[in-house]
């Protein structure tokens, strides 16, 4: 049996699933909503001049949650449905095709992500994936069920492979698969962030990368989807 990581943006999902939130949003979003994201505007910014572009994203992201606040698990769930529905013309349908390869094989498939995690749930019941586990970023909620506005660990980059590590850990320990069982690791993704995984990976696979990464992949011998 193998462990089969996915990545969304970019792999399973060959566009940018912020890029589509954000468009929901400005139809969506009230004024009084989008203070906190403007106001973090700034902060993702000066995050962006130090420290690059992904961490301005991942800054932004934050301010972007806090928009969130107060809608209830149902008002959420209608949000990310629309998500879906502007999306799902950008499925990768070839890969969706290898994902049930493997599941005809036995193997365990992850969706990694650091997308979050109601969007990724949507997502994998609008095109018929059964049986996947998530890992992603999460948005956190108050005990009667309204958003905080708050968002979990932000799953990314050396953040994929300690989660993927957890995971397996806890898979092990309630006897979910043993060591003879899990004889491999395979991680699909498509971006420089991803290449901690893809060194975790017994078979890493590149998918839809950019000039950069396939040159990446050439230098490591990694084969390409």
């Amino acid at each position: 049996m193998a462990i089969v990581t996915v990545d969304f943006d970019g792999t399973l999902y060959k566009g940018d699933s912020f890029k589509i939130m954000f468009q929901i949003a400005k139809k969506e979003y009230t004024s009084k909503e989008w203070i906190p994201v403007i106001g973090g505007l700034g902060k993702a910014g000066i995050s962006g001049i130090i420290n690059g572009k992904n961490a301005f994203k991942k800054e932004f992201f934050k301010a972007f949650a806090k928009g969130f606040r107060g809608k209830t698990k149902q008002e959420m769930d209608t949000f990310f449905e629309k998500l879906v529905d502007l999306g799902k013309t950008e499925v990768h349908t070839e890969l969706i095709d290898r994902i049930k390869e493997h599941q005809s094989n036995g193997d365990t498939i992850i969706l990694l992500s650091g997308a979050l995690q109601p969007f990724l749930e949507a997502f994998v019941k609008e095109v018929d994936l059964m049986d996947i586990h998530i890992i992603s970023t999460t948005l956190t909620y108050y005990p009667n069920g309204v958003c905080t506005g708050e968002l979990g660990n932000i799953v990314n980059g050396e953040g994929k492979v300690t989660e993927v590590k957890k995971w397996i850990m806890r898979a092990k320990k309630e006897g979910h698969i043993s060591n003879e069982e899990l004889n491999e690791i395979w991680a699909y993704a498509d971006s420089e962030t991803d290449i901690p995984l893809f060194q975790l990976a017994d078979y890493p696979v590149v998918v839809n990368p950019t000039p950069a990464m396939k040159q990446v992949a050439v230098n490591n011998a990694w084969p390409l989807f």
